[in-house]
């Protein structure tokens, strides 16, 4: 549910009477380029990327502030047919996100076949309760020809009847000031919802947790990323460093040994490139320790999720 930031609305009429604000709902399939372009908006790395389907696991929101507007993003999991209580999650976070929404964004990947059909459908239902605004994102037209941009366009007017359809993309930054401006054409007039300050709701310990995540999908194939969440066992936040301590969690002993590598080298990488991540993000020394533990079957295990935070 929204809450209204009682402080921005008493801030001594420093808003006009035409300030816009509101929750604009990233969704899309996997790797359709959500995070990518949520960040590329923000001017911010909030959201883990990478090459791998279902690299974003919860919903992150990311506040773009302007003296005139406030608009917060919503990046959302990709759509997807649940397979695990870890899906089932990811999946309300999706749902959460389009309940709150004033406008949606749906994201699709341009180089890809019609694969979208459980998406649609999801849409379709919320859009059958309520009349929210959708805007469908046609990413990554870089790597298409502008005949197939126009089929996807005519296809997505057939399909869903958008009140836009908008080519972009998202990596080479094509088109986002105009997906600003169509945002802000349909988002309601209303005060702030957060202070104008924050940049997300998130604290810093999920960034930490993200961010080593983020490593060990780019460093590891097959099952090992799917298999493997991150938790911040300690998070201390000193002068001059940030002392962080992790457990990395993963479902069998195999996956265990091919993390941690042979006389722990593997893991030293993960390590090494997460803070170096953590330092630029956090604009501090970082000391990282990481362990990694064997939770069997967490994905399926509801006491195990939420303590990951999925909730």
């Amino acid at each position: 549910m929204k809450e209204l930031d009682l402080d921005a609305i008493l801030n001594g009429g420093k808003e006009s009477e035409n300030h816009k604000a509101g929750f604009v709902a990233l969704v899309g399939k996997p790797n359709s380029g959500k995070s990518t372009l949520m960040n590329a908006v923000l001017g911010e790395k909030l959201a883990i990327v990478t090459p791998k389907a279902q690299t974003t696991r919860h919903r992150i929101m990311g506040i773009l502030n302007d003296e005139d507007y406030q608009i917060v993003f919503s990046d959302t999991p990709g759509i997807i047919s649940p397979k695990y209580e870890l899906h089932e999650k990811m999946m309300r976070f999706v749902e959460k996100s389009l309940e709150d929404a004033d406008v949606i964004l749906l994201v699709t990947s341009l180089d890809e076949s019609h694969d979208e059909e459980d998406a649609i459908d999801k849409l379709r239902k919320v859009l059958e309760k309520r009349k929210i605004p959708l805007i469908v994102l046609l990413n990554k037209t870089d790597l298409v020809s502008q005949d197939v941009i126009e089929q996807k366009i005519a296809r997505w007017k057939e399909v869903l009847n958008p009140q836009e359809i908008l080519p972009i993309s998202a990596l080479m930054g094509v088109n986002t000031d105009q997906l600003l401006e169509l945002i802000l054409k349909y988002l309601p007039k209303h005060p702030a919802y957060y202070d104008k300050d924050m940049l997300t709701d998130r604290p810093e310990r999920f960034f930490a947790a993200e961010i080593i995540r983020e490593k060990i999908f780019l460093n590891y194939e097959q099952e090992v990323p799917y298999s493997t969440e991150v938790g911040i066992v300690e998070f201390k936040d000193e002068p001059k460093i940030i002392r962080i301590s992790a457990e990395i969690h993963v479902e069998r002993k195999s996956q265990k040994g091919i993390l941690i590598g042979k006389n722990g080298s593997a893991l030293k990488v993960i390590g090494q490139a997460a803070r170096l991540d953590m330092e630029a993000f956090f604009g501090k020394k970082v000391f990282l320790e990481l362990y990694v533990r064997v939770s069997e079957n967490w994905r399926k295990k509801a006491n195990k999720l939420n303590w990951f935070g999925y909730k």
